[in-house]
């Protein structure tokens, strides 16, 4: 394993995040503006009460425990409840500080500075930030209704591509919001053992499903080439910086390694409180997703609609199965899309542009919106979509 520290800023070429992803200070807002910007969770389906009392349960335990130092790989007790949930040996499970620390780690741990890694296009521009603790080339692979583009990253490979890892969001992907066939994961799977990269599959949205049956973990936890990245972010508030990775056997020890050289563990305190919710009331997760699955289902639907009866036509709309956002197109050609972003917010409505989200040429992620519903009420979604409609308005 080669620990990657970066001596000097990298450079993607090209394929760098844009300029203002989620800068809130790059021009001036209306004070009522509406924000659809982030992948928020509705603090209302948090479970504040439950972890309040979990808390002053922790505390008063002898000795306070809490307040130590614990493992590198994280408390036993949240680990076993994660490898209970995910089925897979509880030896394979790192707590980590959030989602994305789990892919710094995946980064570091694989990959070898300049290596290629083929990533989603449309693409989480964060994920680019990433890569730059290893100044990794970037091969973009086209993301389509059901997911990543397998037959492309094939293609790709046949013509002599040898990426060290593939990045995707499998599940309620960000920000197409399709999904990966379980099928087609079976086949990434079996290109990453032919070929012998790693796929980093990047999975926070996936217990957010409102509508059909998921899709299967198992041909990722079955495959000693993948690390399956997880968090509480989405679920139980992005505030605890809580979440973990399934690693493959192999790559424990580089990853406690690691880990042991950084920050040494996560909170032990979170750790223990998480633990303690989950584990006192067996129910109580899947009743937190399933506040959170209503609210987002019918908030999902309410913006869809109302951008149907405020601006008829000029977006064709998909309401996902899951997750948090909406990736509407805009059908109108001469609608030119930046104009419509700084019209929008001259009338009180903040949203990403799709064009940020691009990795590279081969995509129309420029022509879409990414529309954010998760912390936002159906009154004000139906108020932006009317403002949205003005900024369109605008323009004809």
């Amino acid at each position: 394993m080669t620990l990657l520290v970066p001596s000097r800023p990298a450079l993607i070429e090209a394929f760098t995040v844009p300029k203002g992803f989620g800068d809130q200070t790059l021009r001036d807002r209306r004070p009522d503006a509406i924000e659809l910007l982030g992948g928020i969770p509705d603090p209302s389906v948090l479970p504040t009460a439950e972890l309040a009392e979990a808390t002053a349960r922790v505390l008063a335990a002898p000795g306070a425990p809490s307040l130590q130092y614990s493992r590198t790989e994280g408390i036993l007790a949240l680990r076993e409840w994660i490898a209970a949930r995910e089925g897979v040996a509880v030896e394979r499970v790192l707590i980590t500080n959030g989602g994305f620390h789990g892919l710094a780690l995946a980064v570091q741990i694989v990959l070898e500075r300049g290596d290629l890694v083929a990533v989603d296009n449309p693409v989480f521009p964060l994920f680019l930030r990433g890569l730059e603790l290893a100044d990794a080339r970037v091969l973009p692979i086209r993301v389509g209704v059901e997911g990543l583009d397998v037959d492309e990253l094939a293609s790709q490979l046949r013509d002599g591509a040898r990426p060290a890892a593939v990045y995707t969001v499998p599940e309620f992907h960000n920000p197409s919001q399709s999904s990966l066939p379980t099928e087609r994961r079976r086949e990434l799977v079996a290109l990453a053992e032919r070929f012998g990269f790693v796929v980093f599959a990047d999975d926070p949205y996936r217990e957010l499903r409102f509508h059909g049956e998921p899709e299967s973990v198992a041909p990722f936890h079955d495959s000693d080439h993948v690390i399956h990245v997880n968090t509480f972010t989405k679920t139980l508030g992005p505030g605890l910086r809580l979440g973990w990775v399934v690693l493959p056997e192999r790559l424990v020890p580089d990853a406690v390694a690691l880990r042991s050289r950084q920050d040494s563990h996560s909170s032990t305190f979170v750790q223990a409180v998480i633990a303690e919710l989950l584990t006192s009331d067996a129910g109580l997760f899947d009743r937190v997703l399933g506040r959170a699955r209503s609210l987002y289902r019918s908030r999902a639907r309410a913006l869809a609609d109302a951008l149907e009866a405020e601006a008829p036509g000029v977006f064709d709309v998909t309401v996902p199965d899951g997750g948090l956002f909406l990736w509407p197109r805009l059908n109108d050609e001469a609608i030119d899309a930046d104009r419509l972003a700084a019209d929008a917010s001259a009338e009180g409505v903040e949203y990403q542009r799709g064009s940020f989200f691009a990795s590279g040429p081969g995509t129309d992620a420029d022509r879409h919106l990414r529309l954010a519903y998760g912390d936002t009420d159906e009154d004000d979604l139906r108020t932006a979509a009317a403002r949205l409609a003005r900024a369109v308005a605008r323009q004809r």
